[in-house]
């Protein structure tokens, strides 16, 4: 040990193992996270009474049945600190890719003068607005995390928000609940053009940095 260097006795410089294998920005972060998803899981349960297309609450049902299988695996990893009972899957979702793009005029919107105007167009936005902000939260909390299994298993959800909110967005696309607005052709070959894949190596490679 160097002279004069002091070490605190209450900081440990090895591994921690259990349920103290967490840092203290991780445990705030990833209780956003639970407590997020069981908002979204309350989310799910309150709306599904109320809507009228049955692909939307098939889809609906898949979905909570996969972020509440998500739930479990994160708070069992998040309590014990180790590798969880069951691997972590991959959502996958029903609809097709097709959007389809451009405008059309449809009745502007405003808030509701009663509860009886809940309808499966304001369901579907709920959801993905869920979607994406699990999303967001789950990536800064992996982010934050020191304990390699909650940060693996945090990292590996954030595609399945990705992918439900996708697909919520292709059921409202087709439903004309989302319309997605398209650039003039000059205006979208222009940023199309706007960059080019960088050409050779940087000359700093080329000259070599062992001197």
């Amino acid at each position: 040990m160097m002279q004069g260097t002091q070490v605190n006795p209450n900081l440990s410089t090895g591994q921690v193992h259990g349920q103290m294998n967490h840092g203290g920005h991780e445990v705030f972060d990833v209780h956003e996270v639970l407590s997020g998803t069981i908002g979204t899981l309350n989310l799910y349960m309150l709306l599904r009474q109320h809507v009228k297309d049955p692909e939307l609450r098939d889809m609906m049902d898949r979905h909570y049945q996969f972020i509440l299988d998500e739930y479990n695996l994160t708070c069992e990893c998040f309590k014990t600190g180790q590798k969880p009972s069951k691997r972590t899957e991959s959502y996958m979702m029903k609809q097709d890719n097709q959007f389809t793009y451009g405008l059309k005029a449809s009745q502007p919107k405003k808030p509701w003068q009663s509860p009886s105007e809940i309808s499966d167009e304001f369901i579907a936005g709920s959801l993905l607005g869920a979607a994406k902000s699990a999303a967001s939260m789950k990536t800064i909390a992996a982010l934050e995390s020191t304990n390699p299994v909650v940060r693996r298993v945090l990292a590996a959800s954030v595609p399945n928000c990705i992918e439900m909110a996708y697909e919520i967005s292709l059921y409202q696309n087709k439903h004309q609940y989302y319309q997605v607005p398209l650039l003039a052709q000059q205006d979208m070959q222009q940023m199309l053009n706007m960059y080019a894949p960088a050409q050779g190596q940087p000359q700093w490679t080329q000259a070599g940095m062992v001197r």
